[in-house]
């Protein structure tokens, strides 16, 4: 079964500094049939305006995953971490008994578009951590690959939830397979291109849950492909 949450019915607002476009109930934006999937909580698309950002603000028990699709986003945070987040980097910030933190578009002429992505942990109360890991030399490889997981090898930013988060890519053509356990969902979140999955057509800034399906095919209907992957308990 696959339901689909087209990019142009998500929550959009414009807040001059602030693009953004929320897929689940966040903030201002309510929605009762798009609270979240499973454990995933938060897809939120901004564009974040050269020289702007969020002040500081508070978060507790939720692993917040920050995914640079194009520029760079300045992190500070209560836990005396301070970084530049750019594009090809996956940034998690597990939020836990609490932690502050403010986020700000360092470049004075350029625009940041970016993913943040909430969770949440398997359980309340951890230690607040944070974790950056850059995947700039996978982006361009076709297929899938996994950037963040709650069994990290090493390779990958480590979150505190059975979940899975998978960037794929592929051109023109080209195919990828993925099989599901049984009892878990997917959501696929198109960044760039045409997708095709299970006879719906996905166009960028589109989603789509599915569910009791044990094995999809991806098909990249444009020149290039980008999206992520939420493997979800």
């Amino acid at each position: 079964m696959i339901k689909l949450r087209k990019s142009s019915e998500r929550g959009h607002f414009d807040f001059g500094w602030l693009k953004t476009q929320h897929s689940f109930s966040f903030g201002d934006y309510q929605d009762a049939a798009h609270t979240h999937f499973r454990s995933l909580r938060v897809i939120n698309e901004d564009f974040v305006e050269a020289g702007m950002g969020f002040p500081t603000h508070a978060h507790r028990d939720m692993e917040i995953v920050t995914f640079i699709i194009q520029g760079e986003l300045e992190h500070k945070d209560s836990m005396g971490t301070g970084s530049i987040i750019r594009q090809g980097d996956v940034q998690r910030m597990s939020a836990g008994t609490g932690v502050t933190h403010s986020e700000f578009n360092p470049s004075k002429k350029n625009a940041t578009h970016l993913l943040q992505l909430w969770i949440f942990p398997e359980k309340k109360n951890l230690t607040p951590s944070y974790e950056q890991k850059n995947f700039s030399s996978l982006m361009k490889k076709e297929g899938l690959t996994l950037l963040a997981s709650g069994k990290p090898d090493g390779e990958t930013v480590k979150i505190h939830q059975d979940a899975g988060i998978y960037h794929g890519f592929l051109k023109n053509g080209g195919k990828i397979s993925y099989e599901a356990q049984s009892g878990r969902g997917l959501w696929i979140q198109l960044i760039e291109g045409k997708l095709d999955i299970l006879k719906n057509t996905l166009e960028a800034g589109d989603g789509a849950a599915l569910e009791d399906e044990k094995k999809i095919e991806m098909v990249c209907a444009e020149k290039e492909c980008r999206f992520l992957l939420f493997d979800l308990k």
